[in-house]
Formats: C-alpha cells, sequence, structure tokens
C-alpha cells in the first residue's frame, strides 16, 4: 500500500471513529431567525437612514478598496471565463489565492472578522457584539466604509433572506453579507446605515462620495450562485469595464475580484482572483503573483496599506498583497500548501453550544509591525491566556494548543465538516486558539499530516 493511502486510511478511520463518538452530544449554536413580512419591509424600507460617509486618508499602496465576491467555482472554470479572461488582462491574477472553509457564509464572515469561529453551514448568525471587526481598525483613522448589496430591499435589512417579488426565485441573502452577521454593526444604528443596497453604489459614485473600503456582493443570479459562471463572468465585465475608464473611481483604486470558495469541495478550495485598478501599476497588468493568500489576506492588505493595529485574530499573520507589502516592507510568508485542502473546519463556538467564544490573542503584532486594537485588549483582557491553559477546558474533553499546520486540514469521509483543524500555524504571534474534541479524532487533531507521515513511514 502507498503512503498516501496510509495515511488516507487512517485519517478516516480515526476521524471517523471521533465524529461517531461526538458529533451526537454536539449542539450547535443557534439564533432567532429575523424574517419580516413584506408590509414590515416596506414600512422600514421608507424609514430607512442611509449613509454617504467619505474620507481621502492616504494609503502607502491604494486610497481605495473594492472588494468583489462570486459565488462556488473551481479556479480552473472561472479562470476559463471569456469575460473574466479580458478583466484578468487588466490586471494581476493571484493564482494561490484560497478560500478558508465550506460553504459560503463562513468564509464571508472571516474576511471581516478574522475567524469563522467554527461555522459548517449557512444558518442564521448574529456573532455578539464583543467581536470586532475591520470596521472598528476602520474608526482608528476614520476611514469611510460601505457595503453594496444587490437586491437588499433597503439600507441596513437585517433579515435572512429578500426574495425576487415576482417569481420568489433567489436575490438577497444575508449569508453574503459579513458585517451585518456582527452585532458589533447591526446593533449600531450609524454603522448600519452603510450597509446599502446595490443602487446606492451609482449614486455615491455620481455624487463622488465612494467610501474607501467597499464590500460588493451581487445578487444570487449574477454572482453565479443559482446560474453559471458564465452568468458571473458577464456580470463582472458589464460592472468592472466602465469603472476601469473612469477617472474618479480609478484614482489610486484597488479592485479585488474573488470567490468565497471553489464548487468541488475534496479539492483544494483555491478560488480565482484579481487584482485591478488605477493603483496597478501599468507594469503588473496581465501578470501572475503566485503568493498564498486566503480571505483573510482581505484584513491584513488594507490593514498594512493604511498601518492600522489588528484584530488579533488569524488577521495577524496572514499575507499581505505584494502590491502592498513591496511599499511597506513586508516580507510575506511562505506556505506549503502540499497537503492543505482548506475544506473543513474546527469544533468551535458556533458548532458546539458548550464552546466558549474564542479569545483573540492581544499580545500579537501584525504584519506591519501594530498591536492589537486597543478597545480589543480592554475586551478580552487575558482571557486568551486563559484559553490556552487546560483548566479552561471539561474534564470530558481534550485539548489540542499543539501546533497544528497547514497540512492538517483535509477531507475525510467525504464530509467535508468532520474534522476539527486549523488552517494557521502557531508562532510567536500565533492567534491560533485552542480546540477541543472527544475520541480518536483528538489524535489527528493534534497534529499535521507531515508528523503523521513520519510516524506511518516507519510500516512501510
Amino acid at each position: 500500500m502507498k503512503l498516501n493511502s496510509i495515511v488516507a486510511a487512517a485519517a478516516t478511520t480515526a476521524v471517523t471513529a471521533w465524529a461517531a463518538d461526538s458529533s451526537s452530544s454536539r449542539v450547535e449554536r443557534t439564533y432567532s431567525t429575523i424574517s419580516p413580512m413584506a408590509s414590515e419591509i416596506a414600512s422600514a424600507a421608507s424609514n430607512a437612514t442611509t449613509n454617504h460617509f467619505t474620507s481621502n486618508v492616504t494609503g502607502a499602496a491604494f486610497d481605495r478598496i473594492v472588494i468583489v465576491w462570486l459565488e462556488n467555482t473551481d479556479y480552473d472554470k472561472a479562470a476559463g471565463q471569456e469575460d473574466l479572461k479580458w478583466l484578468a488582462q487588466q490586471g494581476i491574477v493571484l493564482d494561490n489565492y484560497w478560500g478558508l472553509t465550506h460553504p459560503s457564509e463562513p468564509n464571508y464572515i472571516a474576511s471581516v472578522g478574522g475567524d469563522y469561529f467554527a461555522l459548517d453551514d449557512d444558518r442564521f448568525i448574529a456573532l455578539p457584539s464583543n467581536i470586532s471587526t475591520i470596521v472598528d481598525l476602520f474608526d482608528t483613522k476614520e476611514i469611510s466604509w460601505s457595503e453594496y448589496q444587490e437586491h437588499l430591499p433597503h439600507t441596513g435589512f437585517q433579515g435572512f433572506n429578500y426574495s425576487n417579488q415576482d417569481n420568489f426565485a433567489n436575490d438577497y441573502v444575508r449569508k453574503h453579507n459579513p458585517l451585518v452577521m456582527y452585532d458589533s454593526v447591526a446593533q449600531n444604528e450609524t454603522r448600519l446605515a452603510n450597509i446599502k443596497n446595490f443602487t446606492m453604489f451609482e449614486q455615491d459614485l455620481n455624487d463622488r462620495t465612494l467610501p474607501q473600503y467597499s464590500f460588493i456582493t451581487p445578487n444570487m443570479t449574477n454572482d453565479g450562485h443559482d446560474t453559471n459562471i458564465r452568468i458571473a463572468g458577464k456580470w463582472s465585465r458589464d460592472f468592472l469595464e466602465p469603472l476601469l475608464s473612469n477617472e474618479y473611481f480609478m484614482e489610486n483604486t484597488l479592485v479585488v475580484l474573488t470567490f468565497d470558495e471553489n464548487e468541488t469541495y475534496s479539492i483544494k478550495n483555491k478560488v480565482f482572483t484579481i487584482l485591478l485598478g488605477g493603483a496597478v501599476p501599468d507594469e503588473l497588468k496581465n501578470t501572475t503573483d503566485s503568493t498564498y493568500y486566503d480571505h483573510y489576506s482581505l484584513i491584513s492588505s488594507p490593514v498594512a496599506n493604511w498601518d492600522l493595529p489588528s484584530l488579533g485574530r488569524h488577521d495577524v499573520d496572514a499575507n499581505v498583497f505584494e502590491l502592498v507589502a513591496n511599499v511597506t516592507n513586508i516580507t510575506n510568508k511562505d506556505v506549503d500548501t502540499t497537503y492543505k485542502l482548506n475544506n473543513a473546519t474546527y469544533v468551535g463556538y458556533l458548532l458546539d453550544d458548550q464552546i466558549a467564544l474564542p479569545a483573540p490573542n492581544v499580545t500579537a503584532i501584525n504584519r506591519n509591525g501594530r498591536g492589537v486594537l486597543q478597545q480589543v485588549v480592554d475586551q478580552w483582557g487575558d482571557e486568551y491566556s486563559a484559553q490556552m491553559s487546560a483548566s479552561y477546558f471539561t474534564s470530558t474533553t481534550t485539548t489540542v494548543s499543539a501546533s497544528v499546520g497547514d497540512a492538517a486540514t483535509m477531507t475525510l469521509a467525504g464530509n467535508s465538516s468532520t474534522l476539527a483543524t486549523s488552517s494557521a500555524t502557531q508562532g510567536s504571534n500565533s492567534t491560533t486558539h485552542p480546540f477541543t474534541s472527544t475520541g480518536a479524532g483528538a489524535v489527528i487533531n493534534a497534529l499535521s499530516l507531515s508528523s503523521l507521515i513520519g510516524m506511518l513511514a516507519v510500516f512501510i
């Protein structure tokens, strides 16, 4: 039997045993779903307040960033779509950019909060207000921000979804709206007024009041979720091509066009991503950057660009776009992706209601040499250290506080959410949280795949 077959068989056996031992007693954390009636939505829309804040804080590599997310497409399929191929020629292809897990929702929340808190599905969630997001980092320098959500029924809408009122097809869904899923935004009326309908983008563009950070989500047709890559690619070009010739929009603007996750859960979770806009130098257009990035880079790159503090989570050591790293003296880390898949979650807060919210590492130093946001330090104190101690866990769990390498993330037994692992490698500035599990799976959790290979090699 070949080594990789032994590894797969051993891992599958161990984790299948763990799943049988622990999943039956695990209860997912749930929230009351907000589902207003059409009449209630109409009433709220008539009274909704919308902000049009703008600012002009100079960045090291760009002064404005516009992030656009598409849905559920394997890398090669996206790279081969004609409209996306045209857009790629106008910018930099990031051919080593990864989604973090499956399905969609955890990727969205991670891209603004630095963790997906063990979410393994697309249910209604409302993360507590003591979790800070990238918005809190922007506030330290009064950097303006907004979300633009296609077919959001009104500014600040917090409902689970909003269907097409003619045919009741999917249009807007909360799971693709990252910031509204954090109570630190949703329970703040001023911040909530920055969560806008997509039509407001055109208004802000024409009024020259675009914010310095925008997160744009097309509806479920145009992002490819309920259709295909041809529709998503065409929408992307139709939206972006006119902007690439708009002098106001292009002025030192960086556009990030990416996908939440790939479609095939059994392969590496790489997603096609392009950097576009006036911030991309002419000599870098139609080129490729093979540095490892993931959705946490959507926090670390703006943070490095504007020299901001960190959230103390996985944003701390996430690679920064080379476009930014080159002008901020940041050296990105090399990441071995040989055994990386990024298609499993870990056992934690949202997957098990008996596990506490993971604390940020308040002593961490980020890629641009800054510490953790002071309000995060004040909020969490030494909770991270307490969670890293064995006394934090109950006697029925196994503490895994050893380093869990990148190679440990794998799909097992056909279930992408079975294995409890981390996709971040521990170091001196680690943001890796201790994880708990019971039964045989704890053995796998504590080992990187490379360690497992070394152990099994003696039997060959």
